[in-house]
């Protein structure tokens, strides 16, 4: 691979069907890189001693790409020396296991992918227009998330 062909890249997705972790780290693997850092955000079968039968999603969805589009750029600010960035993000129903959420980062070295998979992370809870329900054996509820700005300007 020639250097011109491994620019830095952005890939950013909001899909309904089930994401895929080979797909979504194999996006970001580069010749110039010793790291690839992964973020994998589950369904998982309990909240608070209630049982989740499972999770729905809904997205303002050119609004939350734009969104993560600002968190990419952040990260290439923060962290030079990134090279591919990948935040795929489920919407509609996701069965208890399966991933919701996967962000992988590359970089020449450890530290800054750890570093940019947590900020990912962290701001896209913070700042983009995904809701969650979580569905349990007899209702449901519409969660948000503790780190949502919009959420905490109100209380």
């Amino acid at each position: 691979m020639e250097e011109s062909e491994d620019m830095p890249k952005d890939f950013i997705k909001l899909k309904s069907e089930k994401l895929s972790v080979d797909e979504v780290s194999e996006l970001v693997v580069s010749p110039s890189c010793g790291a690839v850092s992964l973020f994998i955000g589950t369904t998982r079968n309990n909240f608070k001693g209630r049982k989740v039968i499972h999770l729905e999603y809904e997205a303002y969805s050119s609004m939350a790409e734009t969104e993560i589009k600002k968190i990419c750029r952040d990260v290439r600010e923060k962290w030079p020396s990134v090279k591919h960035i990948a935040m795929y993000h489920r919407l509609g129903v996701v069965p208890i296991t399966e991933a919701s959420v996967i962000i992988a980062v590359s970089s020449p070295h450890r530290t800054e992918s750890l570093e940019a998979v947590t900020y990912c992370i962290n701001t896209l809870k913070a700042s983009v227009p995904i809701w969650k329900k979580e569905i349990y054996e007899d209702e449901y509820s519409w969660k948000e998330n503790k780190e949502c700005f919009w959420a905490n300007s109100e209380k």
